[in-house]
Order: structure tokens, then C-alpha cells, then sequence
């Protein structure tokens, strides 16, 4: 269940009123010794008799970086159906650029946890940004086309990779039907050898909607090209953005709604994301930045500032102000609460599963409740 903290909780009373153990409260929800919690806190516990499960099947997948800590991934693996491992990029001719540093203890880690690597693929250039040059200039040359095609399989054989991703930004709107042809191109192509291919939406409400991020993004050619499709249904609150929730319930739930009339809903993984972000007030445009967060990290910060922990019930996410230094922040994060109400979207509209961006920190209440609500149910690895 989700217990939210009143003035005068301790870990203790918590734990001796639900009959449950003050160590599984405080191993599930990352609480450091001496345990403190905040005023308005979420805190999962496992109690006997309480399963919120939805008997429902539901993947989960998660992004990361070669250089994840060994630590994290460990502990995250038990909790995933698929590792996409970011990221393999590509020249102008096709060639296929490994990611630096290696990923193959990423590889290794997963299969020997029965957990299938994906590759994924993304077209960022020697500055680390989405590059919709190097889209435009392999998706429109058959040549480079192919081999790209080709280098992906014989990478996908040689690591032991199970499926690609392909997660291409700021699309051309010129490029919307070539890259839809791209994508449903390299599905045709790899199938015969048991690949499948997923494919990242920008989060969209409609056919027209407008911006960089959108016009390449065909929903509906994608969605037949593709395999599996995941909805970025974060970033509303971002780095350089004024403060709100990184994925506000409203804001997801129109994109939902849009999705679902042009995509199988089977098809469809939720973004899910899993940091938020510490934002200095007043927000000025082009000037104020953003700090990311991890979600037991804005927890914490909010503890040490004897601050208590608001939910917006609009955005359904978690939020609090802090004064330092003379400057005022607003907090805005993930936690079990606003994470349930995105799982159960699933069920409702008949959702896939889910696509965490991205695991480099460990929330472990958030996976102990998806395991939970979807546990009796897990067949996982369908289309991995």
C-alpha cells in the first residue's frame, strides 16, 4: 500500500500500526539511518493482504548509459524485462558507432539476468546532440540505408542483443514519410533472423501538432512500421522550462488518448520517468536552469530543508519549496503516488508496458510497486 506521512510519524509507528517490520520500511523506501521522513512523504509498504495488483500483463524496460554504476544496474535488473542500452549512433554513410565506454558488461549483466539488451539507436553527432542532418542524410540514401542495416545485424549477432530501438529526434517534417519507411524497412529486414523493432514517439495530441520535436513523427505509419512503440510522455517540466511536473497525469493522459486512435494499444509502452527537477523562482526565460534530481534524492532535500512535501492533484506529482542562500527552488519529482496513477493506465487502455527514462539512479519503491500491481501477471519479453 502507499502511506503518506502525518506530523509525528516515525518509522516505528508506521511500521507497528500496519504490523509490518521498521527494516522494510526503510530498506524498500531508501531511508538512511537516522530515518527521517518529510510531512507529506510517500512511502510504499509491503503489507500482508494489501496487493494492488491489476491482473494485468505489463513489460518493463528501462534506458541507460554504458557508464551506469555496476551497483544500480544490479539492483535494477530483477525489476526489468528489457535493458535498452544507450546509445549506438551512425555516420552519414551508415556506419554504426559503438557507444563509449563499452557496453558489453551491460550485455553480459542482463542476459545472465535473464533480461533481454536492446540496442538502441540514435543519430547524435561528435557533440553529443540529436543530429537531423545525419537523419536526413542515411534515410534518404539507399546505400547508406543498407549498410546500416546490415552493420546493425551483424552487431546484434555478434553481442547478443535482442531487438533494436530506434530513438531519432527533431525530425525534418520533409523526412516524416522516409523515416517511417526507414524504420518499417529495418523491420522487414531483420525479422527473418528473430529481431524485432521498437520505435520513440515525441509525445503528441494530434496529427498537426506543431514543433520539431513533432512534425517528423507520423504516429500512425510508425505504429505500422514498428514492433513497439514507446510514448516519451515526460519533459513537460524541463531543464530550461518554468517549474511543473516532468510528466504531469493531464498531460499524459491527452497523449494517451491520441496515441491509442492511431496505434494497436498493445503496441504502446508509457514513458515513465524517473528524476525530477530542483527549479530556482522566479523563472526567467533563457536565463534560469534547472538541476536534475534523482526521486529518493528530492526526498531527501526536502527532509534536510524541514520542508514538507506537497501533490499537486492536478498533475498528480509531488512538489515543495525550499529557501537557500536567499534564493527560492521549487521541487518537482516522481514518487509512488504519481507513479500508480501512471501505471494504471496501463490496464485502462490496454498499454504494453512500460519505458523508464532512465535507470542511472535507483527508486526502488517505484519498481517494488510496478512488481507488485503487475506481479501475478508478468509474461514479459513478448517482443524482446
Amino acid at each position: 500500500m502507499i502511506y503518506v506521512v502525518t506530523p509525528g510519524d516515525t518509522v516505528d509507528t508506521i511500521a507497528d500500526a500496519y504490523g509490518i517490520s521498521a527494516a522494510s520500511i526503510v530498506n524498500d523506501n531508501q531511508i538512511p539511518y537516522p530515518y527521517p521522513l518529510a510531512i507529506g512523504q510517500s512511502l510504499y509498504l509491503s503489507v500482508p493482504g494489501t496487493s494492488a495488483s491489476f491482473s494485468y500483463s505489463a513489460e518493463s524496460t528501462g534506458y541507460a548509459y554504458p557508464f551506469i554504476r555496476q551497483e544500480v544496474l544490479s539492483a535494477t535488473l530483477p525489476f526489468l524485462d528489457g535493458l535498452f542500452i544507450f546509445s549506438y549512433g551512425f555516420t552519414t554513410e551508415g556506419h554504426l558507432i559503438p557507444p563509449v565506454p563499452d557496453d558489453s558488461f551491460m550485455i553480459s549483466s542482463a542476459i545472465s539476468a535473464g533480461v533481454a539488451p536492446v540496442l538502441t539507436l540514435t543519430p547524435i553527432d561528435e557533440n553529443g546532440q540529436f543530429s537531423n542532418f545525419l537523419i536526413t542524410q542515411m534515410i534518404n540514401s539507399p546505400s547508406a540505408v543498407e549498410t546500416l542495416y546490415a552493420e546493425l545485424l551483424v552487431t546484434l549477432e555478434a553481442k547478443e542483443f535482442s531487438s533494436v530501438d530506434v530513438d531519432f529526434e527533431y525530425i525534418l517534417p520533409e523526412d516524416r514519410e522516409a523515416f517511417a519507411f526507414f524504420v518499417a524497412g529495418l523491420r522487414e529486414y531483420l525479422f527473418p533472423y528473430g529481431y524485432s523493432v521498437s520505435v520513440a514517439l515525441a509525445p503528441k495530441t494530434s496529427d498537426g501538432q506543431k514543433g520539431l520535436l513533432y512534425e517528423g513523427k507520423d504516429y500512425a505509419l510508425l505504429g505500422e512500421a514498428a514492433d513497439r512503440v514507446l510514448l516519451m510522455t515526460y519533459e513537460w517540466g524541463y531543464t530550461y522550462g518554468p517549474p511543473m511536473a516532468v510528466a504531469p497525469i493531464n498531460k499524459v493522459l491527452e497523449v494517451v488518448e491520441y496515441a491509442i486512435t492511431r496505434i494497436p494499444p498493445e503496441k504502446i509502452r508509457l514513458g515513465i520517468p524517473n528524476y525530477g527537477y530542483d527549479f530556482t523562482l522566479p523563472y526567467e526565460k533563457g536565463i534560469s536552469k534547472a538541476r536534475t534530481l534523482g526521486n529518493a534524492e528530492a526526498t531527501a532535500l526536502a527532509i534536510a530543508q524541514g520542508v514538507p512535501i506537497l501533490f499537486d492533484e492536478v498533475a498528480m506529482s509531488p512538489y515543495f519549496n525550499y529557501e537557500e542562500n536567499g534564493i527560492t527552488h521549487q521541487v518537482w519529482f516522481e514518487d509512488v503516488r504519481s507513479y500508480y496513477e501512471k501505471f494504471r493506465l496501463l490496464p485502462e487502455y490496454g498499454l504494453s508496458g512500460i519505458g523508464v527514462w532512465q535507470l542511472m539512479r535507483f527508486f526502488k519503491a517505484g519498481w517494488l510497486l510496478f512488481q507488485e500491481v503487475f506481479e501475478e501477471n508478468n509474461e514479459g519479453n513478448s517482443l524482446l
